[in-house]
């Protein structure tokens, strides 16, 4: 039919190694009003550029006739302001969980429970003020320049604008059968001026002994690409960006020196398309300290 039409509809997509997506009211062009809910799926997967999608579950199907997204601004009625997806890649902090081999777990107590409270506030209200101890390297954290080099910037002047709302990259080598991301899997890629997320899927072993053991990461030479081609930032979901057996560090130094912040421990990048996204990462403002966990993230616009 001539009449252009749009589907509005909730969307949940399971991937084949794990993980999920949910989209709520996303709006898609559409040839006409008799698309099947699996014909829709397939051209949902295909608008985010989806990959290992297992299936695609449609509710709460709507068509809308309305300009397509491609129709002239001028022309267009005025619409809903267009979806957001909020992706999360943290792994959750817990007290006694293992971040990296050989350093301490976390330890949470309480500081002031909520029967101690009672005493210092009316009847009827009371506060919990909890207490950590740990390390800066626990959960998904991010690495800055003081972190390697002492005088660069530490966690406190780190600029907001280098580690939020920054374009996205995902570069998937979850397949590959080499433990190294090298150069190779990354030349054809414009990472400039991008948050550039490797996904090895190593993130499937958080939590085991296989976590820490023969791990993927960047070599020598992918790193001093990513620095001289202007990369915003780089994460992996690994262990390490460097291999743990190699003690000079070189990603960690390339990268750091050229004032490129590191995530590490990332999580579900199988969630994410593989651009047309935005990441964030910031950290609590400290001075003096190099790395502090995150709360890692993605937004999808529909």
């Amino acid at each position: 039919m001539n009449d252009p039409w749009r589907a509005q509809f909730d969307a949940e997509v399971t991937f084949q190694n794990g993980g999920g997506l949910q989209a709520h009211e996303f709006r898609l062009d559409i040839p006409g009003t008799d698309i099947s809910d699996e014909a829709l799926g397939a051209l949902f997967v295909r608008e985010l550029g989806l990959l290992m999608v297992e299936s695609v579950r449609i509710t709460h199907k709507r068509l809308l006739r309305e300009p397509h997204k491609g129709t002239s601004a001028a022309s267009r009625p005025e619409s809903p302001p267009p979806t957001r997806q909020w992706v999360e890649l943290s792994h959750v902090v817990h007290h006694g969980m293992v971040t990296y081999p050989g350093l301490p777990a976390p330890e949470l107590t309480d500081h002031m429970t909520r029967e101690d409270s009672r005493a210092r506030y009316a009847e009827g209200a009371t506060f919990h003020i909890g207490r950590i101890s740990m390390v800066s390297n626990t959960g998904t954290y991010l690495d800055t320049p003081f972190h390697r080099f002492d005088g660069r910037p530490d966690l406190a002047a780190l600029p907001l604008s280098s580690v939020a709302d920054l374009e996205g990259l995902v570069i998937r080598v979850q397949d590959s059968r080499s433990r190294s991301v090298d150069l190779n899997l990354l030349l054809p890629f414009d990472v400039r001026g991008r948050a550039v997320l490797l996904h090895t899927g190593w993130d499937r072993h958080w939590g085991t002994a296989q976590y820490g053991v023969d791990a993927p990461f960047l070599t020598r030479d992918a790193a001093a690409w990513l620095a001289e081609q202007g990369a915003a930032l780089v994460g992996i979901d690994s262990v390490n960006i460097d291999d743990m057996g190699d003690k000079s560090r070189p990603a960690h130094t390339l990268l750091l020196a050229a004032s490129i912040p590191i995530v590490e421990h990332l999580r579900g990048l199988e969630q994410l398309p593989p651009q047309g996204f935005r990441f964030s990462a910031p950290p609590v403002r400290v001075q003096g300290m190099g790395t502090f966990p995150v709360r890692a993230y993605a937004v999808i616009s529909g």
